[in-house]
Protein backbone atom coordinates (compact mmCIF):
# COMPACT_ATOMS: atom_id res chain seq x y z
CA UNK A 1 0.00 0.00 0.00
CA UNK A 2 2.74 2.45 1.10
CA UNK A 3 4.45 1.82 -2.74
CA UNK A 4 1.08 1.66 -4.86
CA UNK A 5 -0.83 3.64 -2.77
CA UNK A 6 -2.66 5.29 -6.31
CA UNK A 7 -4.12 2.38 -6.65
CA UNK A 8 -7.46 1.03 -6.09
CA UNK A 9 -7.37 -0.91 -2.59
CA UNK A 10 -8.12 -4.72 -2.85
CA UNK A 11 -8.81 -6.10 0.82
CA UNK A 12 -9.75 -9.85 -0.37
CA UNK A 13 -6.48 -10.18 -2.70
CA UNK A 14 -4.40 -8.79 0.33
CA UNK A 15 -5.56 -10.85 2.35
CA UNK A 16 -4.82 -13.86 0.38
CA UNK A 17 -1.66 -13.15 -0.43
CA UNK A 18 -1.55 -13.42 3.59
CA UNK A 19 -3.37 -16.43 3.71
CA UNK A 20 -6.00 -15.03 5.53
CA UNK A 21 -9.72 -14.49 5.39
CA UNK A 22 -10.59 -10.91 4.19
CA UNK A 23 -11.88 -10.43 7.80
CA UNK A 24 -9.50 -11.79 9.80
CA UNK A 25 -6.91 -10.00 7.65
CA UNK A 26 -8.83 -6.28 8.56
CA UNK A 27 -9.46 -7.25 12.21
CA UNK A 28 -4.94 -8.37 12.07
CA UNK A 29 -3.88 -5.02 10.25
CA UNK A 30 -6.16 -2.99 12.67
CA UNK A 31 -4.26 -4.26 15.47
CA UNK A 32 -0.90 -4.24 13.99
CA UNK A 33 -1.43 -0.76 12.58
CA UNK A 34 -4.04 0.61 14.66
CA UNK A 35 -6.56 1.49 11.42
CA UNK A 36 -8.53 -0.53 8.91
CA UNK A 37 -6.45 -1.09 5.42
CA UNK A 38 -8.77 1.36 4.00
CA UNK A 39 -7.74 3.96 6.17
CA UNK A 40 -4.12 3.68 6.30
CA UNK A 41 -4.01 3.88 2.20
CA UNK A 42 -6.51 7.10 2.99
CA UNK A 43 -2.98 8.77 5.12
CA UNK A 44 -0.40 7.47 2.71
CA UNK A 45 -2.41 9.17 0.02
CA UNK A 46 -2.95 12.34 2.00
CA UNK A 47 0.85 12.60 3.10
CA UNK A 48 1.94 12.21 -1.03
CA UNK A 49 -0.83 14.79 -1.45
CA UNK A 50 0.55 17.42 1.09
CA UNK A 51 3.65 16.98 -0.51
CA UNK A 52 1.56 17.85 -4.25
CA UNK A 53 0.32 20.60 -3.39
CA UNK A 54 3.33 22.17 -1.39
CA UNK A 55 4.89 22.32 -4.39
CA UNK A 56 1.99 24.60 -5.76
CA UNK A 57 2.14 23.34 -9.90
CA UNK A 58 -0.65 21.22 -9.58
CA UNK A 59 -4.75 21.89 -9.03
CA UNK A 60 -6.44 20.55 -6.01
CA UNK A 61 -8.22 18.25 -8.76
CA UNK A 62 -4.88 16.82 -10.56
CA UNK A 63 -3.61 15.74 -7.12
CA UNK A 64 -6.84 14.49 -6.10
CA UNK A 65 -6.36 12.21 -9.25
CA UNK A 66 -2.92 11.69 -8.84
CA UNK A 67 -2.64 10.14 -5.26
CA UNK A 68 -5.53 7.27 -6.28
CA UNK A 69 -8.61 8.85 -5.55
CA UNK A 70 -11.56 9.28 -7.68
CA UNK A 71 -13.86 11.71 -6.66
CA UNK A 72 -12.83 15.15 -5.16
CA UNK A 73 -15.41 15.50 -2.78
CA UNK A 74 -14.21 12.54 -0.52
CA UNK A 75 -10.67 13.38 -1.12
CA UNK A 76 -11.12 16.86 0.48
CA UNK A 77 -13.10 15.48 3.09
CA UNK A 78 -10.69 12.94 4.53
CA UNK A 79 -7.89 15.76 3.55
CA UNK A 80 -9.66 17.98 6.11
CA UNK A 81 -10.55 15.37 8.47
CA UNK A 82 -6.67 14.43 8.55
CA UNK A 83 -4.99 17.90 8.02
CA UNK A 84 -7.37 19.76 9.73
CA UNK A 85 -7.64 22.47 6.87
CA UNK A 86 -8.97 21.91 3.23
CA UNK A 87 -6.44 21.14 0.40
CA UNK A 88 -7.49 24.65 -1.21
CA UNK A 89 -6.42 26.50 2.12
CA UNK A 90 -3.13 23.89 2.61
CA UNK A 91 -1.71 24.64 -1.32
CA UNK A 92 -2.42 28.24 -0.81
CA UNK A 93 -0.89 28.61 2.51
CA UNK A 94 3.47 29.23 2.41
CA UNK A 95 5.51 25.96 2.71
CA UNK A 96 9.02 27.53 2.69
CA UNK A 97 9.53 26.95 6.36
CA UNK A 98 10.49 23.09 5.65
CA UNK A 99 12.12 23.55 2.67
CA UNK A 100 15.51 23.07 4.99
CA UNK A 101 14.22 20.15 6.61
CA UNK A 102 15.24 16.51 4.90
CA UNK A 103 12.80 14.91 3.18
CA UNK A 104 12.59 11.97 5.39
CA UNK A 105 12.62 14.04 8.45
CA UNK A 106 9.73 16.83 6.85
CA UNK A 107 7.12 13.22 6.05
CA UNK A 108 7.60 12.43 10.03
CA UNK A 109 6.87 15.73 10.75
CA UNK A 110 4.13 16.31 8.39
CA UNK A 111 2.48 13.11 8.45
CA UNK A 112 -1.49 13.47 8.52
CA UNK A 113 -3.01 12.85 11.82
CA UNK A 114 -6.72 12.97 12.55
CA UNK A 115 -8.54 16.02 13.51
CA UNK A 116 -11.66 14.82 14.75
CA UNK A 117 -13.08 14.89 18.69
CA UNK A 118 -12.21 11.28 18.52
CA UNK A 119 -8.31 12.05 18.29
CA UNK A 120 -8.71 14.71 21.13
CA UNK A 121 -10.20 12.37 23.66
CA UNK A 122 -8.15 9.27 22.63
CA UNK A 123 -4.81 9.60 24.60
CA UNK A 124 -1.83 7.50 23.73
CA UNK A 125 -1.05 4.32 25.79
CA UNK A 126 2.13 4.17 27.81
CA UNK A 127 5.02 3.09 24.85
CA UNK A 128 3.03 3.93 21.94
CA UNK A 129 4.58 6.44 19.76
CA UNK A 130 3.51 10.26 19.93
CA UNK A 131 3.38 12.26 16.90
CA UNK A 132 4.46 15.90 17.27
CA UNK A 133 1.09 17.74 16.39
CA UNK A 134 0.01 14.97 18.91
CA UNK A 135 1.91 16.01 21.69
CA UNK A 136 1.60 19.71 21.01
CA UNK A 137 -2.09 19.53 20.96
CA UNK A 138 -2.33 17.41 23.87
CA UNK A 139 -0.34 19.97 25.77
CA UNK A 140 -3.02 22.38 24.58
CA UNK A 141 -5.65 21.11 26.22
Amino acid sequence: MDRDYASPLDVPALAKVALMSTGHFTRSFRAAYGETPYSYLMTRRVERAKALLRRGDLSVTEVCFAVGCTSLGSFSSRFTELVGETPSAYRARRHETGAAIPACVAKILTRPVRHGAAARTSAPQSGEPVRIREAESAAAL
